[in-house]
């Protein structure tokens, strides 16, 4: 499979099978999610997992769909505010990091037949209460991750987003 045909499989899934994760293909996950680059390399990333039901349903306050109590695995990433790199103006790239992070996780996820869905739409109070992190710790994605009960159709890209020509501004006509 070429990269652009992994990226293509990538999709927000919502609708998991509850057999859970092996931990090898996890721990690729996470592996992919490691090596991502960052800012000046440091890295201002903290995943926090979780595969035990009950701990799902904490993180369920934090986000209530009713889809998200059943998935096997939750991948909670987190930035490092006291780390990340911040630019001469002052802009904290912490959020770029993690974004990369991210996407890493998700890509490597797609290779090995699994399925993600990038939350970022969840109460960050609860979260954070629900992990007990310091405050210089940010819980910036939730990252469902388990095998897919629907098919992803790679062919979506073709009308349901912008052509190259509606994004593309260059200095070569």
């Amino acid at each position: 499979m070429t990269f652009l045909e992994l990226a293509k499989r990538r999709y927000s899934c919502r609708h998991y099978d509850t057999r859970p994760v092996e931990k090898k293909k996890l721990d690729l996950v996470l592996e992919a999610g490691r090596v991502a680059p960052s800012a000046a390399n440091v890295q201002p990333w903290h995943f926090y997992i979780f595969r035990k039901h009950e701990n799902i349903k904490q993180l369920y306050e934090a986000y209530t769909r009713d889809w998200f109590s059943t998935v096997p695995c939750v991948i909670v990433i987190c930035g490092n505010h006291r780390q990340s790199w911040k630019r001469n103006d002052g802009k904290d790239h912490c959020d770029i990091d993690i974004a990369i992070t991210t996407d890493h996780m998700t890509l490597q996820a797609a290779e090995l037949g699994l399925a993600t869905c990038w939350i970022c739409n969840f109460n960050r109070e609860k979260a954070t209460r629900v992990l007990g992190l310091p405050e210089y710790l940010e819980p910036i994605v939730f990252l469902p991750l388990g095998y897919p009960l629907d098919e992803v159709n790679p062919g979506r890209h073709g009308d349901k987003r912008k052509t190259l020509h509606e994004i593309i501004t260059s200095d070569i006509p």
